[in-house]
């Protein structure tokens, strides 16, 4: 099931268009505006994120911004939808990162339509993105000196799990699993989880495939 971060502070549209969603098989998590927003995209993992622009706080077009600079988050689709319908506003939304601009009033198919589009897109470009690094890595990296739990964190974190996501996946307190990065990134001679991330690609690691 493919999951929809759905952002707008209408409650109305949230409750309608979420039933939408469902209908169609997507799951849904909600935000009221862009900080909230960032908050559930620390706690779960989503597949497309559909924003108004008009919020309290931070407003659709800095969330955007913010989810394109994160190494987590920067190639999830992101979608417009939104009273502003000036051809300005639109450049700017695509020019700021924004994979598509939908403007209210809308037609709910259409919605749908690039939803599936976007993730369509998203999946073929990261299946694409496996494939390279297969072509550029074709023989076996070397071991790593990591322990069994160690090495299960670190695939937790290749993949852009936060630590509380690790945690609940691993059945790990937070502080353990930070314990365990920690000693990963000093065994590994590395700083922070961005320069881990960038290893395990370039190094070749691949999450090993289940039977």
């Amino acid at each position: 099931m493919h999951t929809v971060l759905f952002v707008d502070d209408d409650r109305i549209l949230q409750v309608a268009l979420t039933r939408r969603f469902e209908a169609h098989g997507f799951g849904v998590v909600q935000a009221g505006s862009g900080q909230e927003a960032l908050q559930q995209l620390t706690n779960r993992v989503v597949d497309v994120v559909v924003s108004d622009i008009l919020m309290p706080g931070m407003d659709g077009f800095e969330l955007c911004r913010q989810v394109r600079s994160s190494p987590t988050s920067q190639l999830i689709p992101f979608i417009f939808l939104s009273n502003l319908g000036d051809i300005d506003d639109r450049v700017r939304g695509h020019l700021i990162g924004a994979d598509d601009y939908l403007v209210k009033p809308f037609h709910a198919q259409e919605l749908i339509a690039k939803l599936k589009g976007a993730i369509a897109r998203s999946e073929r470009l990261q299946a694409a993105l496996e494939q390279r690094l297969q072509q550029a890595y074709p023989t076996n990296p070397a071991p790593l000196p990591l322990s069994s739990a160690e090495m299960k964190v670190f695939w937790e974190v290749v993949q852009g799990f936060t630590n509380k996501q690790i945690g609940e996946r691993l059945f790990l307190s937070p502080r353990t699993v930070q314990t365990h990065l920690s000693h990963i990134l000093t065994k590994l001679k590395l700083e922070n989880r961005s320069q881990l991330v960038r290893f395990a690609f370039e190094q070749g690691y691949r999450l090993p495939q289940e039977p």
